[in-house]
């Protein structure tokens, strides 16, 4: 395909029907590319608002001011790999696994805002508000319609699986909500508790073994232990303040003994 031809395809896609009308009288004219050009990267930039403001992924850490010393087990390469979205394309799940602010959340919203950029739609959402959500919904088209709208992104980010304890009911959703992603979009799951202890997550649900192998099936499973990273932040915040004080304190007393 010649320049012009790819041209002529670009403004296809686009749409601008008007200049593709005219083409055999505009096609050769030097502002053709650079208006094309234009359109593709400001309806690019609109499509990402759109979906940032729809993913509602919330402020985070970025991945480059991630302190990857201070977790004792964490497998950087594998993170970075998924940064590189290829677990996308066979719609294979990703579950962080770890203790209290080690940072799984931040994790997995650096891979999904990195979804985002390149062209994927997200949703982030807590287990917790997710569930409840669908819980409270009585008509079965209300919760049909709900439903789709957590099936239906490229990819969903369920954050805190497992700080909460959940009924029967909101097990069978959570399996009915996997079960119609399942290799069909991917699904980034949080998790404090390993897989053997989601059964005190969801008390007597008989689903709780179909629901862990959907969606662990073929999943990439990220293990991280340590110490929360939040508390190691307000220790050092503490001795900070501890210091300033006595640093005061010192100036204090040898103004009022002099």
């Amino acid at each position: 395909m010649n320049l012009a031809d790819s041209l002529r395809a670009r403004a296809q896609a686009l749409r601008l029907n008007g200049l593709v009308e005219h083409w055999s009288e505009v096609g050769d004219a030097d502002w053709v590319a650079p208006l094309i050009q234009w359109e593709e990267h400001e309806r690019a930039h609109r499509s990402l608002q759109r979906r940032v403001r729809a993913a509602r992924l919330g402020r985070f850490k970025a991945l480059s001011d991630f302190d990857w010393k201070w977790p004792e087990r964490i497998d950087r390469v594998a993170i970075e790999e998924l940064m590189s979205l290829a677990f996308l394309k066979e719609a294979t799940n990703v579950v962080f696994i770890g203790p209290n602010g080690v940072g799984k959340s931040t994790l997995a919203q650096n891979v999904a805002h990195q979804a985002l950029i390149h062209g994927h739609t997200v949703l982030f959402t807590s287990a917790g508000q997710m569930l409840g959500e669908l819980a409270a919904l009585d008509s079965d088209s209300a919760l049909r319609k709900r439903l789709h709208r957590y099936a239906a992104p490229d990819v969903l980010l369920i954050d805190e699986v497992g700080y909460l304890s959940y009924s029967n009911r909101h097990a069978d959703l959570l399996f009915e909500l996997i079960s119609r992603r399942y290799e069909t979009r991917s699904t980034i799951v949080t998790t404090n508790k390993p897989f053997g202890q989601w059964s005190e997550v969801f008390p007597n649900a008989a689903c709780v073994v179909s629901l862990v192998d959907r969606l662990v099936h073929r999943a990439e499973v990220i293990a991280i232990e340590g110490e929360s990273y939040r508390l190691k932040e307000a220790r050092e915040r503490t001795e900070v303040r501890s210091r300033q004080r006595a640093a005061k304190k010192v100036i204090t007393e040898k103004g009022a003994s002099e």
